[in-house]
């Protein structure tokens, strides 16, 4: 798959896409990089550490976040977009779920629309997309917990999210799908979603698997957001284990280590 002027391998190895929130609120990082220069230097030092794409997000989506207007959350991203694009040059996806952003954000330079609504908010998205030509990870995620058989149901709004990118014209090689870890779902859900990753394979599209820091890791360790670095890195473990494309996470050096370590051992 071609993201920017990069080609990804869809299968065979997990790349890591490294977060940039530049909001207040987020509920790891909120605060941290929403000047243009500190966010100039956390880039730096994810590619650094060996980032593959940077991830640039400007409305939290923590639990009882605050919806923002487009002009808001177009205003927080699109200039960081541009710094990206022009002084490093690597891919960069919009973290967005509105069709107005996506639009300012590609023509800013984003290479990717993430979308944790998996089309489903905004109806102009998908056509948005489509009409780029910018690949796109489409996560699961819905209203309420309510499920008559989780990984049932989970596929099936996948199901229902694909076709609505085959109607506004979205080719099948520009889509990523993420299970939407920590997305409308139940603790007990979410151990679910990374334990049987595998079964969206199914679907025919390769996997992103996002956990850093969450919540499911917090309450499995009982943990505060920022101590949750190990049980991170299990579940990226897993993700290598069972062939996702990308994982997306805060810690970028940690995270590639144990990607290069857990492929050493497959490959051996």
């Amino acid at each position: 798959m071609k993201i920017g002027d990069r080609e990804f391998k869809t299968a065979g190895h997990t790349y890591v896409m490294g977060i940039l929130n530049v909001t207040p609120d987020s509920f790891s990082d909120g605060g941290r990089w929403n000047e243009l220069d500190a966010a100039r230097k956390h880039v730096a030092r994810m590619l650094d550490e060996g980032a593959d794409i940077i991830d640039v997000g400007g409305e939290s989506t923590r639990p009882g976040y605050t919806l923002l207007s487009d002009e808001e959350e177009t205003g927080r991203i699109v200039p960081v977009i541009s710094m990206i694009k022009s002084e490093f040059g690597v891919p960069v996806s919009a973290d967005t779920y509105k069709s107005a952003v996506a639009a300012s954000a590609i023509e800013a330079g984003a290479d990717l629309v993430n979308d944790i609504r998996g089309l489903k908010y905004d109806p102009e998205l998908a056509g948005v997309i489509a009409a780029s030509g910018v690949p796109c990870c489409l996560m699961h995620n819905r209203n309420d917990k309510a499920y008559n058989d989780f990984m049932q149901d989970m596929l099936s709004d996948l199901r229902e999210t694909i076709d609505i990118a085959h109607k506004a014209g979205i080719a099948d090689d520009r889509v990523i799908l993420d299970p939407g870890v920590g997305f409308g779902k139940s603790y007990e859900n979410n151990l679910t979603a990374i334990k049987r990753m595998d079964e969206l394979k199914a679907l025919g599209y390769p996997l992103l698997l996002g956990t850093s820091r969450k919540s499911v890791i917090g309450l499995t360790l009982d943990l505060p957001s920022d101590e949750r670095i190990e049980g991170t890195l299990v579940t990226t473990v897993f993700a290598v284990m069972h062939g996702a494309m990308f994982v997306r996470v805060h810690d970028i050096k940690e995270n590639v280590r144990a990607i290069k370590m857990t492929e050493a051992i497959l490959r051996g």
